[in-house]
């Protein structure tokens, strides 16, 4: 239906962002990793998948076309939404969810908030190989200046729905790999990961 938008960014809120086409105002639901990419009054190209239900449109971005071909992939399994193929790859890139699946990795698809041990061997019976093998792409949510990207991981976290103190504790646990340059993407997963280990 609608391949990809192209246009300034309007907003970013946290969990979508507001892109501008032909002056009209498109929202596209984005995992943290890809808002952290945007920023507001910069042009920005985001291939989407369209979700309709009978009640609702919903328009999702995404970094790139793997990253979409992957949320549109896992969707074909038994028991799994458009809202938890984007809770999977908010926590683990197109190519850590390949390695988990070929790996049989039951443990770190269920660090996946909403993913128990049912839905995770799920998820490995019926993708095995369709994912196919990890590209060895190597994804950064971009630097971010030192001190937002607590802000943008906090907002992330409380965006898949964690509490507020909790996702506190998770950016002071990973405050320390941060650095100088700090890629929220990745910061967001290693908070993640720390919760799931909670």
């Amino acid at each position: 239906m609608i391949a990809f938008v192209k246009g300034p960014v309007a907003q970013v809120t946290l969990s979508s962002a507001v892109l501008e086409v032909g002056g009209v105002g498109l929202e596209l639901i984005c995992t943290p990793g890809t808002l952290a990419t945007l920023r507001t009054g910069q042009v920005a190209t985001l291939p989407t998948s369209m979700v309709v239900r009978e009640d609702s449109m919903t328009l999702f971005g995404f970094l790139d076309d793997d990253e979409k071909a992957v949320f549109e992939l896992v969707q074909t399994a038994g028991g799994v939404g458009p809202k938890l193929a984007q809770a999977m790859l908010a926590v683990l890139s197109p190519d850590d969810l390949r390695t988990a699946v070929a790996a049989q990795d039951v443990k770190t698809l269920t660090k996946v908030p909403g993913i128990g041990q049912k839905v995770a061997q799920r998820i490995i019976l019926e993708l095995g190989d369709r994912l196919g093998p990890a590209t060895g792409v190597v994804r950064s949510g971009g630097p971010a200046p030192v001190d937002a990207w607590r802000d943008q991981v906090h907002q992330g976290l409380t965006g898949l729905g964690w509490p507020a103190r909790e996702a506190e504790r998770a950016v002071d646990a990973v405050a320390d790999q941060a650095g100088d340059r700090p890629d929220v993407g990745a910061l967001m997963r290693a908070a993640l990961q720390t919760l799931s280990r909670a």
